[in-house]
């Protein structure tokens, strides 16, 4: 009976988690877990098999498509190149590359005859994962033109929510990583995302829509990006006045976020708003009285963003943009009212992010300077040796830096900070992957690297003991005498 029992079990796969069946890496097969050629899939065992002691944990897949938490990157946003890119378990056997199991997941895109939605959802999540995860321009300029259509399909007429996401998400990261020159191309997948935000039913899905066109509009590529820029915009903003009635989405806070988000995305890349900036900033200002954090944390950096091309245009023409009906003492006292007497029905958590926002966009409002300056006081010694005749006060400065490998950049203006988190949002773990190789990514984050130098703290040994131990006085005498 136990016997009968346990291969029954089995059978109906009910001793593998989904967690475990959903993993990016297995062949996503739904029936045979094969590749098209015929070749059987790699299985769980065979991957654990391989693997190296150190490689990363299968729960990191099961996050993936959640992006990178504020306490993953906390306040320095640290990226490391040194980490396992998540494709360890491959690495070590030659004929399973992650070029051999990305080609076999573009040849799964396009046959989707007899898969289930399982199967498709583990198809794109695989291949998603590996285009974040490594820069496959040269291996996605061979299929490119048959994985844009294959895409866009899915996203057109997907049998689930998750399906179609997913293929947002791939088609966003395919054309970041392999611009298209083809103007016909770029208009179709515009006006294909646009009518996803019209007609889809999940708010969710026109959220990422929406975040996917400021991205695309960018770097989609076509000769008439300037004037489609533009024009996208008016269309963002239009979504944004209208609380996302213009998407069929009335009072959506993640439809208006995700435009709140785009628009200024967009916005970085051009260099003339003058036009645009009264009508963009009254929008924004207004946008100041959702109830919803994100909602006002996005328009307010919105405005932030504007102030500071409006005082980098003063200083580089002589001229003033007219933002007249908009005083920014007015906008920092709105903004402080808003700080102080957030709704009480807003989570604690999302009520601190608001205040930490709102103080970081008042700072940079009251001082002219960029996103996260903090005016706490520090002492600092510029003289080596312990001269602590020559320590100095000064402020802290700029909180956020970003560092890949021994690199780090300050990220101290709000155009850096948009795009910066616009990309975060897209290649979520592999971003780092994409600084370093992606000349994209590289041209868009247009900072000053610098070589970061670490330079620790000498400090006593610490004395050894258990998990609960306190310092005994004969520990500190000995502590005391190898300090001499």
């Amino acid at each position: 009976m136990h016997d009968l029992r346990k291969k029954a079990l089995l059978e109906s796969r009910k001793t593998t988690s989904r967690k475990a069946r959903s993993k990016p890496e297995d062949s996503p097969r739904s029936s045979l877990n094969s590749s098209p050629n015929g070749s059987p899939g790699n299985s769980r065992a065979g991957s654990r098999a391989n693997s190296r002691p150190n490689s990363r944990p299968g729960s990191r897949y099961a996050s993936e498509d959640e992006g990178v938490t504020d306490e993953e990157l906390d306040d320095n946003m640290t990226m490391s190149t040194d980490s396992a890119s998540g494709d360890d378990a491959f690495e070590e056997s030659p004929s399973n590359t992650w070029t051999d199991r990305l080609n076999d997941r573009i040849a799964e895109l396009q046959d989707r005859k007899g898969t289930s939605v399982q199967g498709r959802e583990a198809t794109l999540k695989a291949y998603l994962h590996l285009i974040r995860h490594h820069y496959a321009q040269e291996q996605l300029d061979k299929h490119v033109s048959d994985v844009i259509p294959a895409l866009l399909k899915i996203i057109k007429g997907g049998s689930s929510e998750e399906e179609r996401s997913l293929a947002i998400k791939a088609l966003t990261v395919t054309i970041f990583t392999c611009p298209s020159d083809s103007e016909a191309v770029v208009k179709q997948v515009l006006s294909t995302l646009k009518v996803v935000c019209k007609d889809s039913e999940e708010e969710n899905i026109k959220a990422e829509a929406i975040q996917a066109l400021g991205i695309l509009v960018m770097y989609g590529g076509g000769k008439e990006e300037e004037e489609r820029s533009e024009g996208m915009l008016d269309y963002l903003l239009e979504i944004i006045e209208s609380d996302g009635q213009e998407a069929n989405a009335d009072d959506s806070a993640p439809v208006v976020t995700a435009a709140l988000q785009a628009w200024a995305f967009v916005a970085t890349h051009l260099d003339h708003l003058e036009v645009q900036i009264d009508r963009a900033m009254e929008v924004f200002m207004e946008q100041l009285d959702s109830t919803d954090p994100d909602v006002q944390t996005s328009a307010g950096s919105n405005i932030a963003l504007l102030l500071e091309v409006a005082r980098e245009y003063e200083e580089e023409t002589g001229e003033t943009m007219d933002l007249s009906s908009h005083d920014q003492y007015k906008v920092m006292t709105r903004m402080e009212e808003i700080r102080k007497t957030s709704a009480k029905s807003v989570s604690k958590k999302a009520r601190s992010r608001l205040h930490e926002n709102f103080q970081s966009i008042i700072t940079s409002l009251e001082r002219g300077v960029g996103p996260y300056y903090s005016t706490a006081l520090k002492m600092s010694n510029p003289h080596s040796g312990g001269n602590r005749g020559g320590e100095e006060i000064r402020e802290f400065g700029y909180r956020k830096q970003l560092r890949v490998q021994s690199k780090v950049m300050i990220i101290d203006t709000w155009i850096l900070q948009t795009r910066l988190e616009m990309f975060k949002n897209l290649l979520s773990g592999g971003l780092n992957v994409h600084i370093e190789e992606n000349p994209v990514m590289q041209d868009a984050l247009e900072g000053e690297w610098e070589e970061f130098v670490s330079s620790p703290v000498a400090r006593p040994r610490a004395i050894e003991r258990g998990p609960r131990q306190k310092d005994t006085k004969a520990a500190k005498r000995r502590l005391f005498a190898q300090e001499l």
